[in-house]
C-alpha cells in the first residue's frame, strides 16, 4: 500500500518526523460515506482460516469446558459461529474471571493467548473461580488481519447500548447473561507496526480527520481503566510478564502511544467512555494487556506467553488479595 509521504522517525528515541499521509480511499477532510466503506471492503482478503486455526482448537477444549455457540455474525460476505468457553462445573458460590481475546481480530497473540491458557493453566484455577473465555470476538478480522469489522466499525469502540457492532453487541449479551458475578477481565491485545503504517491512517481517513500516529512501545505494557486503576492489581501482572518477557519502556516524554505512564508499563483509559471491551462489565479489577509482536526480539511463542504470564498474574493478585463486595 503506497501512502502520499512516508513516516520517518529518528533511531534513537522513535519520534515521529512526519505524519502526512494520504489513505488510498475516500477525500482528505470528508468522513467516508457507504461508497467508501464498500471500496474499503472490497480491498480486504481471506489470508488464514478461523476454522482451522482457532476452532479446531476450541473443539480440542470440549472435555476441560462447557462450549457455547453465542452468536452468529452475518455480514455480506461470510457468516461466523462465536465461541465461549466457560467453566464446565460451574459454582455460583465462586466469583467469574472473564477472558477475552480477538476483539480486534489481527492481534494474534491475544486469540491464541487465550487459548493456551485455557489449555495449560486454568485448571489449576477452577476450584476458586469461574471461567469464561471468550478467544475470538472478531473471527473476520482474524480471516483478513483486520482492526475493524466489515462494516468498517472498530469492536473495541463498540462496547455501549444499542451497539453498532454485532461483535461487541452479542458477547456483551452472553458475559452478562452468564454471570453478575465478575470479579476480573484481562481483555488481550497487541501494538503492532501496522497500527501506524494501516489502522490509523485508515481511521483519519474513515473520519475526515488528520492523522496523528503514536510511538509504538516495544514491549509489553497494560491499559488499565482510569475508574477502577487498581494500581497493586496491575502492578502485579507487569511483575509476572517481566519474568517472561520485555516491558515497553516509556518514551522520551515518559509516555506510552501518547499517554503518560500510571507506573512502570501500564497507563490508563477511561475504557467505559471510551466503549473499549475492558468497560463491559462492573469488574473491579479490569486490564488490556498490549503486546509488541514486531518487536527484533518478539516471536509468536513469546508473545503468546505474555499473554498467558499476564493472566496468570491477574489470578496471582487475586488469590492474595481479599475479594471486593458485588
Amino acid at each position: 500500500m503506497r501512502y502520499k509521504q512516508a513516516i520517518a522517525y529518528d533511531d534513537a528515541n522513535f519520534k515521529e518526523v512526519s505524519m502526512q499521509r494520504q489513505y488510498p480511499i475516500g477525500t482528505p477532510g470528508v468522513p467516508w460515506g457507504k461508497t467508501e466503506k464498500q471500496q474499503w471492503l472490497e480491498r480486504q482478503s481471506v489470508k488464514r482460516s478461523y476454522n482451522d486455526e482457532v476452532v479446531s482448537q476450541i473443539e480440542q477444549l470440549k472435555h476441560a469446558f462447557e462450549t457455547a455457540e453465542y452468536g452468529q455474525l452475518h455480514y455480506q460476505t461470510q457468516d461466523y459461529t462465536l465461541y465461549a468457553l466457560t467453566t464446565s462445573h460451574w459454582n455460583e458460590n465462586n466469583p467469574t474471571v472473564l477472558v477475552t481475546g480477538g476483539v480486534h481480530g489481527y492481534e494474534t497473540s491475544g486469540i491464541h493467548g487465550a487459548l493456551d491458557f485455557a489449555s495449560t493453566q486454568a485448571k489449576k484455577y477452577e476450584e476458586q473461580y469461574n471461567f469464561i473465555i471468550l478467544p475470538c470476538l472478531s473471527p473476520w478480522g482474524y480471516e483478513t488481519i483486520n482492526r475493524w469489522n466489515p462494516d468498517a466499525i472498530d469492536p473495541n469502540r463498540s462496547f455501549y447500548d444499542n451497539s453498532p457492532a454485532q461483535e461487541s453487541a452479542l458477547a456483551t449479551q452472553f458475559v452478562l447473561q452468564k454471570s453478575n458475578n465478575i470479579l476480573c477481565h484481562i481483555d488481550l491485545h497487541e501494538t503492532t507496526d501496522s497500527d501506524n503504517s494501516e489502522f490509523r491512517p485508515a481511521l483519519a481517513a474513515r473520519d475526515g480527520k488528520e492523522n496523528h500516529n503514536w510511538n509504538i512501545p516495544d514491549g509489553f505494557y497494560l491499559v488499565g481503566h482510569t475508574q477502577k486503576p487498581a494500581a497493586e492489581f496491575q502492578k502485579c501482572v507487569i511483575e509476572e510478564v517481566k519474568a517472561v518477557t520485555q516491558i515497553a519502556p516509556s518514551d522520551i516524554n515518559n509516555q506510552l502511544i501518547g499517554v503518560p505512564i500510571e507506573q512502570f508499563g501500564v497507563i490508563n483509559y477511561d475504557g467505559t467512555a471510551l466503549g473499549l471491551c475492558m468497560g463491559m462489565t462492573n469488574a473491579p479489577y479490569v486490564t488490556t494487556t498490549e503486546v509488541y509482536p514486531d518487536g527484533k526480539n518478539a516471536t509468536p511463542e513469546s508473545c503468546i506467553v505474555g499473554q498467558v504470564a499476564a493472566i496468570c498474574g491477574a489470578l496471582k493478585f487475586l488469590q492474595s488479595n481479599s475479594r471486593p463486595s458485588y
